[in-house]
C-alpha cells in the first residue's frame, strides 16, 4: 500500500471559535503545525522539532460548523531542516463552496538521536501522492487520548473512525447526517501515543434515506513508517431535515437535473 497523503480533515465545533463564529487563527495554527510535522516526519523518519513560521496570510475565515482541510507540501530540503508549505481550506459541507482561508509556511528542524555526524535528511522528491479511494485524513495520537498503558482509547478510535463517515456521508449527499447505527467495529491492534493515524472512509451502499460508509483505521510508526491496519467497521448515515426528520440523501431537484 502506498503512502497516505499528508492531509488533515477536522470540523469547526463552537469550543473553536471566537464571539463571530468564526475559527480561532491559534487554532488554525496549530493544526497547520501539526500537518507540518506529519509531512516533515514521513520525509525524514526522524523526530522534528519546528523551528519558526514564515508569513501566515489569514485571507478568509473559516466558520463555525464548516470543515477545514489542511494539506502540506514540502518546498525545500537542507541537510537538517525543511520547509514545509501548509493550506487550510474552509468547505461548506452543505453547499460544498470551497475558499482558501490561509496559507503559511513552517520551518522544521531534525533531531536525531542516534545518527552519526555524516547524516542529512533525504533529498526532495518529486513524485505525487499516489490516489485513493475514498475520504483520507491523518493525524496523531497524543496522550489525552490514551490509556494509562499508552495506547489510544478504543472510544477515540471511535470518534476518529464516525467523524470521518459523517464528512464522507455529508459530501456525497450535501445533506444533514447523524449517525443511525454502528456495524460491527473490530479492533486488530492498539494505537500507541506517538503514532500517526490515518482514517479512510468510503460509501459502500447508498438507500434512500441512508448512507453506509465502510471506514479503516491505519496506524504509522513515526520512525520506522510501518503502517498496519488497527481497526475497521461500517457506520449508517442518515440525511435529515433541520426537524431531524429522514429525507432523500440526493435532493429531487439534484435528481431533476440528472435526468
Amino acid at each position: 500500500m502506498s503512502v497516505f497523503p499528508s492531509c488533515l480533515i477536522d470540523l469547526v465545533f463552537p469550543g473553536d471559535t471566537n464571539h463571530h463564529g468564526t475559527l480561532f487563527g491559534g487554532a488554525g495554527l496549530a493544526l497547520m503545525d501539526r500537518i507540518a510535522f506529519i509531512a516533515a516526519t514521513r520525509h525524514g523518519r526522524v523526530p522534528f522539532v519546528t523551528a519558526s513560521c514564515d508569513r501566515v496570510d489569514f485571507e478568509a475565515p473559516a466558520r463555525v460548523g464548516e470543515m477545514v482541510e489542511l494539506r502540506a507540501r514540502t518546498l525545500r530540503v537542507g541537510r537538517k531542516s525543511m520547509s514545509v508549505e501548509v493550506e487550510m481550506t474552509a468547505e461548506d459541507l452543505l453547499s460544498g463552496e470551497r475558499r482558501l482561508c490561509t496559507r503559511g509556511g513552517f520551518n522544521m528542524v531534525a533531531v536525531p538521536e542516534s545518527k552519526g555526524p555524516d547524516w542529512r535528511l533525504p533529498p526532495l522528491c518529486d513524485t505525487a501522492d499516489a490516489p485513493q479511494a475514498g475520504l483520507i485524513t491523518s493525524d496523531i495520537v497524543f496522550a489525552d487520548q490514551a490509556s494509562s498503558s499508552g495506547r489510544m482509547f478504543g472510544g477515540e478510535a471511535l470518534a476518529v473512525m464516525t467523524k470521518a463517515a459523517f464528512v464522507a456521508a455529508t459530501r456525497h449527499g450535501r445533506r444533514i447526517t447523524v449517525l443511525a447505527a454502528s456495524e460491527r467495529v473490530d479492533f486488530r491492534a492498539p494505537v500507541p501515543v506517538g503514532a500517526i493515524v490515518d482514517t479512510v472512509a468510503t460509501i459502500v451502499a447508498v438507500g434512500r434515506t441512508s448512507m453506509t460508509v465502510a471506514v479503516e483505521l491505519w496506524s504509522e510508526d513515526l520512525m520506522s513508517g510501518a503502517r498496519k491496519l488497527t481497526a475497521h467497521g461500517r457506520f449508517v448515515m442518515v440525511a435529515v431535515d433541520d426537524r431531524d426528520r429522514p429525507v432523500p440523501v440526493v435532493p429531487h431537484e439534484m435528481l431533476d437535473n440528472r435526468s
